[in-house]
C-alpha cells in the first residue's frame, strides 16, 4: 500500500519547485522538476557535483519523458523492451531538454521505474523527475530515510518515507543507440 498523505505531500513540494528525497530500486534517490534550474542547482551542490555530468530523468510512463527525447525507431524500440524497470538509457535529447539535465551533451539518460511509490511519485506530481543517488559524489547512497534524514537533511525539502527495491547495485546504464551496456546493473 503506498501511503497517500505523504505521498500527496511529496508532489506538491515537486510541484512547487522542491526537493524531494524518494526511494528507488537500490538507493533514496534526490529528485526535482527537471525544468526548475533552482531546484536542480540545489541537488547539484547537495552533491558537489558539476552541471556538466548530466542527470536521469525518471518517469512511471513513457509519455512523461517524451518532451525530453527524440529517439529514433530503434532507440525507442530498445527502451520500451526494457521498461517498466532498472535501466537507465542514453538516448538522443529533445533540443527543449534543458543543458543544466543533458551535461551539454545531445543525449539524456532516462528510465521508467517499476519501483511502486517512485512511480507513483511521478504519477502524482504529474511528471518526470530528476533522479540522482542521494549521496555526496564519491560517498556512499543513502539507503534509509534515517540516512538521508543524517547525512542531507539540511538539503532537502521532504523525504518521502518508503523502502526501496532491494536492488544492490544502481539501475544499469545503456546506450540507446547501440545497445551497449555502459555500467552494469
Amino acid at each position: 500500500m503506498i501511503p497517500s498523505g505523504p505521498l500527496r505531500y511529496a508532489a506538491r513540494v515537486l510541484r512547487a519547485g522542491g526537493v524531494v528525497a524518494y526511494p528507488t530500486e537500490s538507493v533514496y534517490g534526490l529528485g526535482c522538476d527537471p525544468l526548475e534550474w533552482r531546484a536542480v542547482g540545489r541537488i547539484l551542490d547537495c552533491k558537489g557535483r558539476s552541471a556538466e555530468a548530466g542527470l536521469i530523468l525518471l518517469a512511471d510512463d513513457y509519455c512523461r519523458l517524451q518532451p525530453f527525447i527524440e529517439p529514433s525507431a530503434e532507440e525507442e524500440r530498445r527502451m520500451l523492451a526494457s521498461w517498466p524497470g532498472p535501466v537507465t538509457w542514453i538516448c538522443s535529447a529533445s533540443p527543449e531538454t534543458p543543458g543544466w539535465i543533458t551535461g551539454g551533451r545531445d543525449t539524456v539518460a532516462v528510465r521508467v521505474t517499476a519501483h511502486p511509490l517512485s512511480a507513483a511519485l511521478c504519477r502524482a506530481a504529474e511528471m518526470a523527475i530528476v533522479s540522482t543517488s542521494a549521496n555526496r559524489s564519491g560517498r556512499p547512497p543513502c539507503r534509509t530515510a534515517l540516512q538521508v534524514r543524517r547525512r542531507l537533511y539540511r538539503h532537502i525539502d521532504y523525504i518521502l518515507p518508503g523502502a526501496t527495491g532491494g536492488r544492490r547495485r544502481p539501475s544499469e546504464i545503456r546506450d540507446a543507440r547501440t545497445g551497449s551496456v555502459l555500467r552494469p546493473g
